[in-house]
């Protein structure tokens, strides 16, 4: 099953999440509108969403709360990247001007604490307390991470059990509570929902893994963002790590030097060394590790085609250039 497969699948319950994110986003003031707008409808993926709404169904649920918790992870989502922009000071994200850069810090700040307080008022709407404690704990998770990843910038001692423990807070705790959440709502287990909250960790992590490898391998064309942006704000990744776990001596230098100045001025020598070790090769082997326990959480799963489009999405995960 292809990428385009897995959303055709679910293309009636992705149409009804898109008219619950028009709804949920409006607001009176115009301002908050221009920039949730601007940043909902700018090409994202939405796997999160997509996430849940599989899930669920492979479970057989029929309701439509998962619309409405569907649409409270891509806010969430993009929340974070709102804030996450600011942070980091970028300029280009899904091949687009960031909101920050168009519209300002302060707004872009102030429009990512909407979206995180419309959240939780559609989340309480659900009214399901098992509903409102996965998800308020990811939010926390991921906030932790933000801290987690902001203090270990142009940390050239990071290691990869740190690097690892960074990405599982920061980006894969939403795939976790996604996955989770369309067990939930199916009323199942609590080992069905843990091998579900299983897949979703996993999955998030080889996402991280192969963003991480993409932005020395890829395009700023295909990356929708400007190739080397890790690097040039001192983020340990992991091709970086393993350069300077298995490099030379010269290249281990080099590249410590470059996280902890910060800066793109010796790009292509790094560029080198990552290739010369097989940096790219072994983040690409390790997120294949946790794409395949991810599928192996599966396992839980009777037959259908949600649960072949949930395998596939592990796939496309790991196999995407951007």
């Amino acid at each position: 099953m292809e990428i385009q497969d897995v959303y055709e699948l679910i293309a009636a319950d992705r149409q009804a999440v898109d008219g619950v994110i028009i709804k949920r986003l409006h607001s009176e003031v115009v301002l908050i509108n221009q920039i949730s707008h601007y940043i909902i409808n700018s090409g994202g993926k939405r796997l999160r969403p997509v996430l849940l709404l599989l899930s669920a169904r492979a479970f057989g649920y029929e309701g439509t709360d998962h619309h409405e918790l569907a649409a409270v992870v891509e806010f969430i989502h993009t929340a974070t990247l709102l804030h996450d922009d600011v942070v980091d000071g970028s300029e280009m994200r899904r091949g687009k001007e960031t909101a920050n850069n168009v519209w300002g810090n302060e707004a872009s700040v102030l429009v990512g604490d909407f979206l995180y307080s419309r959240a939780f008022q559609m989340m309480v709407g659900v009214n399901n307390m098992q509903v409102m404690q996965i998800l308020s704990e990811a939010t926390n998770t991921i906030a932790e991470g933000e801290v987690k990843q902001l203090l270990n910038v142009h940390n050239a001692d990071l290691g990869e059990a740190g690097y690892l423990d960074v990405i599982r807070s920061k980006t894969a705790k939403l795939f976790e509570s996604s996955a989770r959440l369309g067990a939930v709502l199916s009323g199942r287990s609590e080992q069905e929902q843990q091998a579900l909250a299983d897949y979703g960790m996993h999955l998030g992590i080889a996402f991280q893994l192969i963003d991480d490898a993409l932005d020395y391998s890829s395009s700023s064309e295909d990356l929708g963002k400007n190739i080397g942006d890790d690097l040039a704000e001192g983020k340990p990744t992991l091709p970086l790590i393993h350069v300077i776990n298995n490099g030379t001596p010269e290249q281990a230098t080099l590249v410590r030097e470059a996280l902890e100045q910060g800066g793109l001025d010796h790009i292509d020598e790094i560029k080198s060394a990552i290739e010369s070790v097989g940096a790219i090769a072994y983040t690409s082997r390790s997120a294949q590790a946790e794409a395949d326990k991810a599928i192996d959480a599966l396992a839980i799963l009777e037959p259908s085609p949600y649960k072949e489009a949930l395998i596939a999405l592990a796939h496309f995960a790991v196999q995407r250039s951007h």
